[in-house]
Formats: C-alpha cells, sequence, structure tokens
C-alpha cells in the first residue's frame, strides 16, 4: 500500500497545535530539567573548546586537520548569546569572542584569488582553521553565507549596550557584513537562487548548476536575501521557490513534505513562525511551525511502522536526517542485505534510510512535539555508548550496523559536528524560553525579509 494512501492518521496532527498559538517558556513536560540542562550546557562546550579564539574560526567537526564552517560560525554567534544568558560564559565573554570573530571576517579578503575567504560578501563553505583562507577548493556557499549572517544579526541585535563601544562595534559591523551580500547576483538571472559558486577557471568554475527548489533549508536564506537594504531579490523569487513546495499527505498527516529532520528546524532557530504565514501556509490553514511539528510527528510514526524491520526503531529511538553514518557498503545481517551509507541527507518515510539515527536531530525537535521528543531524549540519554562524548548526544549511531544481537548501540560515529551541537543548544533554548525567537522579532532585516515574501499574522502585526 502507498504510504499516501495509509487510514491511520494521528488526530492533533490535523489543526494547530495550542504551542502555535503561545510561547513555551518552560522547562520541560517529562523531561528532568537537569538532564535538559546537562545537554544544552555539554553542547555549548563544543563552541568553547573547539575554536580559534583569535580569528573565532569554529570547527566544522572533531576530526584531525579539519576545516572551519561558516554555518557553524553563526551558530557560534548565536550560542554565545544563549550561554550570556545562561551564565555558561559572561556578557563580556560572549562579546568578546562575537567581536573576533566579526573581525575576521569584516578583514578577511574578498575577492576571486586564492588567499580569499569569500567573494561579494558571501563566504567559503569550509575555511583552514589556522589562517581563514579557503578549504578543499570549496564552493562560495550561499545557504552557509545565510546561516553566518543569521547569527551576525543576532549578535547585532543582542548586544544593544550604547555605552560600550566594543558592543557598538559589534553592532556596527554585523550591519556592514549583512549589507555587503550580493545576494542578487546569486541568482544568476534566473528566478531562484543558486547553491554557490566557485572561482573562474577552476573545474566547474562558475555557478553550481543547483538552485534552492523544494522546501529545504534555505528558507532563512530566501527571507534575508529579501531584507537586504543593498542587494534584495525581488519577492517573486520568494513565489518561485514556493511554487515547487509539495504538499504530501503521510500516515494522515498532511504537511509541507522534506524527509530529512534537519531541514524543518534550521530556519527556526532564528525566525519565530508560530502563528505567522506565507501565503502557501494561508491557503492550508497551517504555518511553518506546526509544519515541523507535523514533521515530527511522521518522523516518530515512520519509527513506529519500521518499514525495513529494524530492530532497534520504535516510539522512543527515531530521527533521520542528515547525518554521519557507518559507511559506503552493503552488509547481510540477519539474512538480509542491508545497505549502508556515510555521511548522506537520510530521509522519512522515502528514504535513504539504513537504521542511522541522530540524537541530535530529535533534540533540536523539542519546541515543536515536547510530548513525543521529551520521553525520546530520556531514552536515549540512558544509552551509553561506548566512545568518548565530551559534547552531549553523539552525531549518530546505527545499531544495525554491528549485527551482534547482544550489542544495543552498534556503530557509534567518532566524531562531532558544529552544526549538530549548535540546533542543539538553539532548541533548547526556544523550548526553554523562547530567548532566540523573541531577540530576532527585532531584527529589522529579518521583518523586512518576513514582509517581503508575504508572511502576516502573530507577532508580525503586533510590532517588534
Amino acid at each position: 500500500m502507498a504510504i499516501d494512501e495509509l487510514s491511520s492518521s494521528v488526530a492533533t496532527a490535523r489543526t494547530l497545535s495550542p504551542a502555535s498559538a503561545g510561547p513555551p517558556d518552560r522547562l520541560g513536560d517529562s523531561l528532568d530539567a537537569r538532564t535538559l540542562r546537562r545537554l544544552q550546557m555539554n553542547s555549548f562546550n563544543y563552541f568553547v573548546e573547539e575554536t580559534n579564539p583569535k580569528l573565532g574560526l569554529v570547527l566544522d567537526k572533531t576530526s584531525d586537520n579539519w576545516p572551519a564552517s561558516i554555518a557553524a560560525m553563526g551558530m557560534a554567534l548565536t550560542v554565545w548569546l544563549v550561554g550570556a544568558r545562561r551564565h555558561f560564559i559572561t556578557r563580556d565573554d560572549a562579546a568578546a569572542r562575537t567581536l573576533a570573530m566579526l573581525r575576521f571576517l569584516a578583514a578577511s579578503e574578498q575577492g576571486e584569488g586564492p588567499e580569499a575567504t569569500g567573494h561579494r560578501g558571501f563566504y567559503y563553505h569550509f575555511l583552514d582553521m589556522h589562517s581563514g583562507r579557503r578549504a578543499w577548493q570549496c564552493e562560495l556557499s550561499s545557504i552557509d553565507t545565510a546561516l553566518l549572517i543569521a547569527g551576525v544579526l543576532a549578535a547585532a541585535e543582542f548586544f544593544d549596550h550604547e555605552d560600550d563601544p566594543e558592543e557598538a562595534e559589534i553592532r556596527r559591523l554585523g550591519r556592514e557584513l549583512y549589507e555587503r551580500v550580493d545576494w542578487a547576483w546569486m541568482l544568476d538571472g534566473g528566478p531562484t537562487l543558486r547553491h554557490g559558486w566557485r572561482p573562474p577557471g577552476e573545474t566547474a568554475g562558475g555557478f553550481l548548476p543547483f538552485r534552492w527548489e523544494g522546501y529545504d533549508e534555505a528558507l532563512i536564506l530566501y527571507l534575508l536575501a529579501l531584507g537586504s537594504p543593498t542587494h534584495p531579490i525581488p519577492p517573486e523569487s520568494y513565489a518561485a521557490w514556493c511554487a515547487t513546495y509539495e504538499w504530501k499527505r503521510i500516515y494522515g498527516i498532511e504537511h509541507l513534505y522534506a524527509g530529512p529532520l534537519f531541514i524543518h528546524q534550521m530556519s527556526h532557530i532564528w525566525c519565530d513562525f508560530r502563528g505567522i504565514r506565507d501565503a502557501f501556509m494561508r491557503e492550508r490553514g497551517s504555518d511553518y511551525f506546526e509544519n515541523s511539528r507535523r514533521a515530527t510527528l511522521v518522523q516518530q510514526q515512520y519509527a513506529i511502522r519500521n518499514p525495513q524491520g529494524f530492530r532497534h526503531l520504535g516510539p522512543l529511538v527515531w530521527g533521520i536526517t542528515a547525518s554521519d553514518g557507518p559507511g559506503c557498503m552493503t552488509k547481510k545481517i540477519d539474512g538480509i542485505e542491508r545497505s549502508f551509507y556515510d555521511y548522506i541527507a537520510r530521509g522519512a518515510p522515502y528514504g535513504p534510510d539504513d537504521g542511522t539515527i541522530a540524537p541530535w536531530a530529535v533534540a533540536a525537535s523539542l519546541p515543536f512535539a515536547p510530548e513525543i521528543v521529551a520521553p525520546t531524549i530520556t531514552h536515549m540519554a540512558g544509552l551509553h555508548l561506548s566512545v568518548p562524548n565530551p559534547y552531549g548526544f553523539k552525531a549518530s549511531f546505527n545499531p544495525v550496523f554491528h549485527g551482534d544481537p547482544s550489542d544495543d548501540i552498534g556503530w557509534v560515529s567518532p566524531y562531532h559536528f558544529g552544526i549538530n551541537e549548535g540546533p542543539t543548544v538553539l532548541m533548547i533554548e526556544n523550548y526553554r524560553s523562547a530567548m532566540i525567537w523573541k531577540l530576532m522579532r527585532g531584527c529589522e532585516p529579518l521583518r523586512r525579509g518576513l514582509l517581503r515574501a508575504g508572511f502576516t499574522g502573530g507577532w508580525l502585526n503586533q510590532g517588534s
């Protein structure tokens, strides 16, 4: 039977949840407050320990000779704000860390040359941890630049002391870094934004062939590009992106489809979508927050139904997303040929799925569906992974790969990733206090982007 034809449904997914209407200023349902704080603090420590303090560069993953990730840097800028609010570090420490990064970003070379860190205000996806120069001949990344700039704007909004020269510099640099990004250039003459660009003269130089189409993590990219006072994209570009959406009914749950769980989280780190709607969502009586709640329910339902017969999946073990994996190979396990993958965008219910679970992705869904996420976090916190684990949940694990019936854990990723630790800290905070959401309601570029995209309702109608 096709998934869309299944008759089972989750009744609460058919109407907007109460969580869409009001902020969840709370600690936590069935989740022990100490467990939640410990998880948040452990993930926070990644952005203290895995950072170049002079340049503000943040390690992409805990592997030898690995570069920095500009997406992780954007998350770090926001994580340090939470740290200051939760007294993990002082406000002065957070400001110093922020200023080191912003000064580096502002002073580093922009251009087509080999020493550059970026071009036209965009930045290369990966930067050398010591020099800040482009690493691995990687692409100039539109989405990763957007995640970086979201953090830049959050820092500029948070550090608001008028009589503090360092905080004034943070605000000035934040504005300058945002306003120099040439978002319109990344359209490359088309209706939707490109994924990125490489310098001419290189193999596959010029704009990447792919555009941001279909519902994905690019929501924050389009909003920041729309809100630019210097190089904005037109509202027609947002409409062209929305025209590529897929609305599906899966397990009786209607929602805007995207398979990997992280897609339903990334833009929500900075933007409070509760009760605000664009034309697409108004037509369907939903909003993007509610949509993420429904996508979270679909993930749990997929694990409960367990179409591939993995012995570990169930109501307390779920969470499929872009994540590290055991490696690309095929193994016969319990008489079944199983295909496994390395780092790949896994998704539910259409795959790919090799049994790999990402606990951090469950934690980052806490604001959307605490009634199913809280007990899952509690369960996963009780799993004793067999590798050193200094930063909270490991990136991913796969009990199937080991193939030993006596081993409930199996393969565990040996790494931590900045873009996993960041959402853990930030979405836990949005669940606990809505801190980042409330902060960014006052961010004029984001507000302007939402309005130009056609969003109305909720806090947008109430002023900043």
